[in-house]
């Protein structure tokens, strides 16, 4: 079942901008964005840092805030970046010792809990907590980089869930452009995080253009 065109959403990545400029940076891609994906990483569950609670803290926009925490002991981050801003929180599968209670910590914390998965995790891994989510988030390339490569390979497991789930929104990370989005989207997926494609375009709003005309009429 495809989601309807007015479903899709772009979560825009904020992974490649310039910090040096942030709100300035925010203000310019925020036409662009229904939310903004702020990837969290630690260094320790993925290979590379990121950004903090004290650059979420930072940001002034009226854009909802997707935090992709990639850090192990997620639990004890959930409360931390809710009071920070974050409007969505998602934990990965593969770091939660507790993912229905971690689940439960974020949507007590009054933010959408969405729960990630790596491409190589099979979607058996999550079955049980599909019912107890907001959001699902597929990982089509490794975390911890941005610029890399889709694998389309993922797409079976967004058609799983979307089969099982017709109104859990499903997001997809990682590699998307106005080629492999119509591919996410008719598999089933809802929103679309968009980094690189955009952020690094010498054109952000043609990018962008280009990439919700690519699945405008899917």
């Amino acid at each position: 079942m495809k989601p309807k065109k007015q479903d899709i959403k772009i979560s825009l990545s904020l992974l490649e901008i310039d910090y040096g400029e942030l709100n300035a940076q925010l203000e310019r891609f925020a036409p662009l964005a229904d939310w903004f994906h702020v990837d969290v990483m630690d260094g320790n569950f993925v290979p590379n840092l990121s950004v903090g609670l004290p650059v979420v803290r930072a940001m002034k926009t009226k854009v909802p805030l997707d935090c992709h925490l990639m850090i192990n002991h997620p639990d004890q981050y959930i409360e931390p970046f809710a009071k920070a801003g974050a409007t969505s929180i998602t934990i990965h599968a593969e770091a939660s010792t507790h993912l229905k209670r971690d689940i439960q910590l974020i949507q007590k914390a009054g933010c959408k809990a969405g729960v990630a998965i790596n491409p190589e995790t099979p979607v058996s891994k999550i079955a049980a907590i599909l019912p107890l989510v907001d959001m699902i988030l597929i990982m089509s390339v490794h975390p911890g980089f941005g610029g890399q490569t889709f694998s389309p390979t993922v797409l079976d497991k967004v058609a799983w869930i979307r089969s099982r789930y017709p109104k859990l929104s499903i997001q997809i990370d990682g590699g998307i452009n106005d080629k492999t989005a119509p591919l996410a989207v008719q598999a089933g997926a809802t929103i679309l995080a968009a980094g690189s494609y955009i952020t690094q375009s010498d054109n952000p709003e043609v990018a962008f253009r280009k990439l919700t005309k690519a699945v405008a009429f899917l």
